[in-house]
């Protein structure tokens, strides 16, 4: 027991709407990082997609973000997060298994694979924005940090096992069963997330609802004027941005210029995974010892100058392989170190009838342009090479730590801030008023 007379942060694992909440997060993002995987790699690989081409299909399955997450933010903050993924997850199952079936049977042609994209790309935002604003309804403040890094945690996990086992089925079976195994893991999370009881306080239903254009101007007053959002979000855009035009080049440079095959592929883009594991251990521990704006620049000057030896890398050998898992644990290890700072920041900074709004609205913001980094780096591939291409793609992330080292957000002490109207859920009653 605390001082205070609470449980024990270490209690989290002792409540079982946080276990049914870890374990449909962690099977819904391994079937997200299996699809993010398997669709290129068909469209690549079986398809003969062009650069242009994977460009334009990457973008498709982004422009969710750009159109839907702010009207997603609103509508979550007024919603219970459980009903939202378990209908994303739902829905994203049934997309990969028809997706599956159509392949099994020849007809998985590129239009298709665009619908199929979108659709999952559609579901996914509503799913993370929501995912994101559940943790804050389920556990007190001071497990924030500790739920984040386990959430965040098996999402490394998921890093790993998506894109090895993506790319093993791709090149061992088939497309087709690499997709049914994507629509297995939703379903998975479909059941787990089923299994959340708590009934969550949406206290803002209490008067008049706001109408949804209110909600979303909120939301973004509210982050463009609180100085550690605005930076998140401008530092995110300029990561993410780079980002998705660097593994649009990517994608095609390891198969086409290296003489990759899916399953070594799969290999070196899992090797994210391990060192986010890292990353999530060491996000627990690191911003209480050296102060979160510290290791907010740090971690992302490191993870993102990894790619910069990328471009150097020739042929298919032992060592280029291993450089490329070393580049990959890396950028693992730095950005998940970022990811769960930033949400941690964002969380505790955040009163809760906000939680969902900001989310979106970072969420928009940050990886709005990522459909126009995507074709940016088809453009790119096609024009100046697929080296040069990554170079430039590669030096444009490290906007990002720059961006944040000349902010106060790298000030950040020890101890986060806490915002007007954050609850504590372990002291709500449950008679509030609710959404189901």
């Amino acid at each position: 027991m605390s001082d205070s007379g609470r449980p024990a942060p270490s209690s989290l694992w002792r409540n079982g709407d946080f276990r049914s909440l870890w374990v449909g997060q962690s099977a819904s993002q391994l079937g997200e990082q299996t699809s993010l995987l398997v669709l290129p790699l068909f469209a690549v690989l079986t398809l003969d997609a062009g650069a242009g081409q994977l460009g334009l299909l990457r973008a498709v399955g982004q422009a969710p973000i750009l159109l839907l997450s702010l009207f997603v933010g609103a509508w979550v903050d007024r919603w219970r997060t459980r009903t939202v993924m378990v209908l994303s997850d739902a829905g994203r199952a049934l997309a990969l298994g028809a997706a599956a079936v159509a392949g099994l049977l020849g007809l998985l042609g590129l239009p298709a694979l665009f619908v199929v994209v979108f659709t999952v790309g559609v579901l996914s935002v509503f799913f993370d924005v929501a995912y994101q604003s559940s943790l804050v309804r389920l556990v007190r403040r001071d497990q924030l940090v500790q739920g984040n890094s386990a959430l965040e945690g098996s999402r490394s996990a998921a890093q790993i096992g998506g894109p090895a086992l993506g790319g093993a089925l791709v090149s061992w079976l088939s497309a087709p069963i690499a997709a049914a195994a994507g629509a297995l893991f939703f379903a998975l999370s479909f059941l787990s997330i089923r299994r959340i009881r708590r009934r969550e306080s949406i206290r803002e239903h209490s008067g008049r609802p706001l109408g949804t254009g209110r909600r979303i101007r909120e939301g973004l007053r509210f982050v463009a004027r609180d100085t550690s959002l605005r930076t998140v979000c401008l530092a995110s855009a300029a990561f993410q941005f780079s980002f998705a035009a660097l593994m649009t080049v990517y994608l095609l440079f390891l198969p086409r210029e290296l003489h990759l095959s899916g399953a070594v592929v799969g290999l070196c883009l899992a090797a994210t995974g391990p060192g986010a594991l890292l990353g999530s251990l060491l996000a627990a521990r690191l911003p209480g010892r050296f102060g979160h704006g510290v290791v907010l620049v740090s971690a992302a000057a490191l993870g993102d100058g990894a790619f910069l030896w990328v471009p150097a890398l020739r042929g298919s050998s032992a060592v280029t392989v291993a450089a490329l898992l070393v580049v990959g644990f890396v950028f693992g290890a730095g950005g998940q170190l970022v990811n769960v700072t930033v949400m941690a920041v964002r969380q505790a900074v955040t009163p809760d009838g906000m939680q969902g709004r900001a989310a979106a609205t970072i969420t928009f913001v940050g990886m709005g342009l990522t459909p126009l980094g995507s074709l940016l780096g088809g453009y790119l591939a096609q024009e100046w090479g697929l080296r040069t291409s990554l170079l430039v793609t590669a030096a444009g992330m490290l906007l990002s730590p720059v961006l944040m080292a000349l902010s106060p957000l790298a000030r950040l002490g020890r101890t986060l801030p806490v915002a007007a109207g954050h609850t504590d859920p372990a002291s709500e009653l449950r008679t509030g008023p609710t959404r189901p």
